[in-house]
């Protein structure tokens, strides 16, 4: 059976994240309808690199599509999207040698946090507005200890000992853009809501309410500080905060030749990892911020 590539960009505002779920419109379930309606095929399999929660933006999603089809790639592009909603586009298919696997091959995903610094007419649904003033220096002396493989026990909302909460965080890193504040943060997988809690807690030191230590002190003691400064959403290259938006990329290449190891993500140990099953809400998807 033809595997598909797919690098998908979609406003999360109107979705209950990308994860098909009963009785909720997600990204997912849309884009599994629009295959439908245009090879009128049942059987195929949809599998993202990672989940992203509901609200949560995507900038380039990676998904793989395995369907009989003797469509090109690009014409069936352009009929899938001519199919689904505004809010959803398909940038690029590309056929992929079967053992592609958009979830096990993902090399990285990332997200994006913008925080805005003055209110805004026009882009709510993509950024977090902060009323408070922010020192930046400070969130970036307070993001340094992030970075590396850390046990982010206090910054997940999955049950205690359910999966490792160790996670390899490659870049934290912080930028100012006119009245914008950006937190990319890229790693290998992430927690479920251990970004958007992360983005949080610097935003508080931003704003006076931590110190830099104490933020980095939450790494080493089981704490439920973090929980309580969640933002609220995100925007993708992959998310964003509070009411922010972006969601997870998943950066993935063709599959590897056997026998060579590849990063994966997974309920437990990547955003898209816990299981296998695709009718599981929680745990087939993309990644969660």
């Amino acid at each position: 059976m033809p595997r598909f590539k797919l690098l998908i960009e979609y406003a999360g505002t109107r979705y209950s994240g990308w994860q098909i779920q009963t009785n909720a419109r997600t990204v997912a379930g849309e884009i599994e309808r629009a295959v439908h309606d245009v090879t009128r095929r049942r059987e195929f399999e949809l599998y993202g690199a990672g989940r992203t929660d509901a609200g949560v933006h995507a900038l380039g999603q990676v998904a793989h599509l395995e369907i009989y089809t003797d469509l090109p790639p690009d014409t069936l592009r352009r009929r899938v999207n001519d199919a689904l909603p505004a809010d959803i586009y398909i940038r690029r298919i590309d056929k992929v040698a079967h053992r592609f696997h958009a979830r096990h091959h993902a090399e990285a995903r990332s997200y994006l946090y913008q925080i805005s610094r003055r209110k805004t007419a026009f882009f709510k649904p993509f950024v977090w507005w902060i009323k408070e003033p922010l020192d930046v220096a400070r969130m970036r002396e307070a993001a340094a200890p992030f970075v590396g493989m850390q046990d982010y026990a206090s910054f997940s909302a999955d049950e205690p000992g359910e999966k490792s909460t160790k996670v390899l965080v490659d870049r934290l890193e912080i930028a100012e853009h006119g009245d914008l504040v950006l937190v990319r943060i890229v790693g290998s997988h992430f927690l479920w809501r251990m970004v958007r809690r992360i983005v949080g807690v610097l935003a508080a030191v931003g704003r006076g309410e931590l110190t830099p230590a104490h933020a980095g002190g939450l790494l080493d003691e089981r704490s439920d500080l973090p929980a309580t400064l969640t933002t609220s959403s995100t925007l993708p290259s992959a998310s964003s905060p509070v009411s922010g938006g972006s969601s997870t990329r998943g950066q993935s290449r063709p599959a590897r030749r056997p026998g060579r190891a590849s990063s994966s993500g997974c309920c437990g140990s990547s955003p898209s990892e816990r299981c296998a099953s695709s009718s599981c809400p929680r745990c087939s998807g993309a990644s969660r911020p």
